[in-house]
């Protein structure tokens, strides 16, 4: 019998803490029950509806997911689906 593959919504949010200024950016990730990767797509704005099983945030200032170094999980995050 194979495994059934959950696919998990991430949201991705870059911030800068030395500019408060500078907007942040919010990526959207799909991705395997493993933590592979499968899609990744940018936001042009901020969401607005929980709908995310898992939020992480870097706030070292990166523009892009690939030259943040490190990245939290905010849990309990107001966009993240409320737990059933």
């Amino acid at each position: 019998m194979a495994a059934i593959s959950m696919k998990r919504t991430i949201l991705v949010i870059l911030s800068n803490r030395f500019n408060r200024s500078q907007k942040p950016r919010h990526i959207e990730l799909d991705s395997d029950d493993k933590g592979t990767i499968l899609e990744e797509r940018p936001l042009k704005h901020a969401p607005r509806k929980p709908v995310y099983d898992e939020v992480w945030e870097n706030d070292e200032g990166k523009s892009d997911l690939s030259s943040s170094r490190s990245l939290k999980r905010k849990y309990r995050h107001p966009l993240e689906k409320p737990r059933a």
